[in-house]
């Protein structure tokens, strides 16, 4: 399969940041460096379609938009949409946040999914 470009959303980079953040605070700037490599790395995985997925919907919340799919990489889900020209890349969850809530948070329409 080619790979497909990927973008991240505002709320991806945001995200993206607040790990990196937290992660050279608690665990220094080599952790910092390797688990957002990790994170990226998957991202392009994903874009290739090698790394391994699931629907949002089927397995997290069943109201989720039918679209959502998630990926794991370290302590986080990475939550996507694939379309015929790219990957959007809509936000990290840690595993220990409130997924489901977060969730349906990324689909609601006045919340700007796409951003």
């Amino acid at each position: 399969m080619i790979a497909r470009p990927w973008r991240l959303t505002r709320q991806a980079e945001a995200s993206l940041m607040e790990i990196a953040r937290w992660t050279h605070e608690t665990f220094g700037p080599r952790q910092m460096a390797a688990y957002e490599e990790d994170l990226v790395t998957r991202c392009a995985e994903i874009a290739a379609g090698t790394a391994a997925s699931q629907d949002c919907r089927r397995l997290v919340d069943p109201e989720a938009p039918e679209d959502l799919r998630f990926a794991r990489a370290g302590q986080h889900f990475i939550v996507f949409v694939e379309q015929p020209d790219q990957v959007t890349i809509v936000d990290f969850l840690h595993a220990r946040s409130d997924v489901p809530r977060r969730l349906a948070a990324l689909g609601d329409p006045k919340r700007g999914r796409d951003s």
